[in-house]
């Protein structure tokens, strides 16, 4: 027998990683944490290694939060601005660390800024997947009122992503309750996109669950505190909570916690 092992193959070839502001933050949750920046890196370097088409959609928490400028009296849509501004300092952040580990990487922006980054052009941005080049989201949509959780489902019904890649740092997946304030809390393997509203998950908002459910995107939500969680969800291994067609996992929802 040959000792050679043929590589894995994955069952989700075009994804979108969603990764928040504080993801990058480390245990700090304000500023840049570079040591885990690149450690999420490798982990997308292992994805484009076999071949997955990869987008990142990142937030920008770790800098600015316009719900909290809007909380102290600023005018709303400059307060969303400002927080769309911070997601392209990320998005710079995490394309250098790619680029370093020999990962070819564009930055695309909702708003122009020609001398850091790319115009979002949808065909654009499909073509460079092609090429086997990341794709780095940032600016949100461009728009104020709307959260990055919303723009990550835009993107991907875009480009006809096959799956949301959600990763969240100091939970496992979606939950009846916050587990770390409730020790009644339960952890759901799976749930349709509208048990996401109607039990108030908090997981994403109603806009991108809805975004989601029409294109029938699903959504696997899992913690990034193991970085081989990523490329568990992309083999298809169960990791976390998935979100979608209950029907087409192995197991079906939980039930309504007690």
């Amino acid at each position: 027998m040959s000792s050679e092992h043929s590589a894995p193959v994955p069952r989700y070839r075009r994804v979108v990683l969603k990764l928040s502001g504080q993801a990058l933050a480390g245990q700090s949750e304000i500023g840049l944490d570079l040591e885990v920046v690149h450690q999420i890196a490798r982990a997308v370097q292992r994805l484009v290694s076999l071949g997955v088409q990869t987008t990142i959609v990142v937030g920008g928490g770790n800098i600015w939060r316009g719900a909290a400028g809007e909380a102290r009296g600023m005018d709303r849509a400059t307060a969303d601005y400002m927080g769309m501004l911070a997601t392209a300092i990320n998005a710079l952040a995490l394309q250098d660390q790619l680029e370093k580990l020999g990962v070819d990487t564009r930055v695309q922006t909702a708003i122009e800024m020609r001398a850091v980054a790319e115009p979002y052009i949808r065909r654009r941005a499909i073509r460079h997947l092609e090429k086997g080049r990341v794709v780095i989201f940032a600016c949100g949509t461009g728009n104020p009122y709307f959260s990055t959780d919303t723009t990550a489902a835009l993107r991907a019904a875009e480009i006809e992503a096959d799956v949301i890649l959600m990763a969240k740092r100091g939970v496992d997946g979606v939950y009846s309750a916050d587990p770390r304030s409730d020790p009644r809390a339960r952890k759901y393997e799976a749930l349709e996109y509208l048990d996401v509203v109607k039990k108030r998950l908090g997981v994403m908002d109603a806009t991108a669950a809805s975004l989601c459910r029409e294109n029938k995107i699903p959504i696997i939500v899992f913690s990034l505190d193991d970085p081989e969680n990523m490329l568990r969800a992309v083999l298809g291994e169960k990791v976390g909570t998935f979100i979608g067609d209950v029907a087409s996992v192995d197991e079906p929802a939980e039930t309504e916690p007690r």
